[in-house]
């Protein structure tokens, strides 16, 4: 279970990018985070993943609290964790098999790991991930010759290829067409919940949030204005996700944007 309890964040140019948030979710879940883009989404995934500290609060998976980790216990931690990127975050010059075997570096003895060495095992679970997005037929071709489709269901693959407790999915479709979009969504909640495994995906398609996912929560402003069911997100709900009420405000300041979107000095 995922136990986000009073979450808070502000960044060192003094943006609050999280202001108390609390959110618990079970195993087998699929749950959209939905909001404008600077309200706080991606904020929320890297403190779940560790990789943003916070300033208050608690983030505990199965009551391991991630929150305080640092170091090798947040490394072992890390390795339930499947991250998936807007970008793919591939080695374009290696294999797909060979990429989806990177998710099983956490599982595997440094030496083997330094010297790209997977035995059986991590390639049997390999191929079993790239045969549940229907891509054992291009595990041998090099990322670089994937299409965008492709290569977020290599992504998938080598999220599901550790074992995860949970999988993070940050914009996955935000680069492709709708048609790509659907398919990969389809995908990745088809073995969610084959699997069983948490999943949160941060998407700004409202219509893919509704049609793949079975709980939606909207981030305004770094708070949770709602939680609920995909038929609950009515015209007045989705206004309170994504309307904009401050007044004299200008929506394209560099301060409505989330720190990985700033210019380094903006968030320095």
């Amino acid at each position: 279970m995922l136990d986000i309890s009073q979450l808070r964040v502000v960044y060192p140019n003094g943006l609050e990018a999280l202001k108390s948030v609390s959110i618990q979710a079970e195993r087998g879940e699929i749950v959209a985070i939905i909001g404008r883009s600077g309200a706080g989404k991606s904020t929320l995934l890297r403190c779940v993943n560790g990789l943003q500290p916070v300033t208050s609060g608690t983030v505990r998976l199965d009551g391991e609290e991630i929150s305080a980790m640092s170091g090798e216990a947040l490394r072992k931690v890390r390795r339930y964790i499947g991250f998936i990127w807007q970008e793919y975050n591939l080695v374009e010059r290696l294999p797909a098999i060979t990429n989806v075997l990177t998710g099983r570096l956490a599982y595997n003895s440094g030496l083997a790991s330094f010297f790209g060495y997977f035995n059986a095992k991590h390639r049997a679970i390999a191929i079993a991930s790239l045969e549940r997005v229907g891509l054992l037929h291009r595990a041998n071709n090099r990322a670089d010759r994937l299409s965008g489709g492709e290569k977020q269901r290599v992504a998938i693959a080598r999220a599901i290829s550790q074992e995860p407790k949970i999988i993070l999915a940050d914009e996955p479709v935000a680069s492709l067409d709708p048609e790509l979009s659907v398919q990969v969504l389809s995908d990745l909640s088809r073995v969610a919940r084959e699997l069983g495994v948490l999943t949160l995906i941060n998407i700004h398609q409202v219509e893919f949030a509704r049609q793949f996912c079975d709980r939606i929560i909207g981030i305004a402003r770094g708070e949770v204005v709602y939680d609920g069911s995909p038929d609950g997100l009515t015209e007045p709900v989705l206004d309170s996700i994504y309307r904009f009420d401050r007044p004299n405000a200008d929506v394209s300041s560099p301060f409505e944007a989330e720190p990985e979107d700033l210019p380094a000095e903006v968030v320095a």
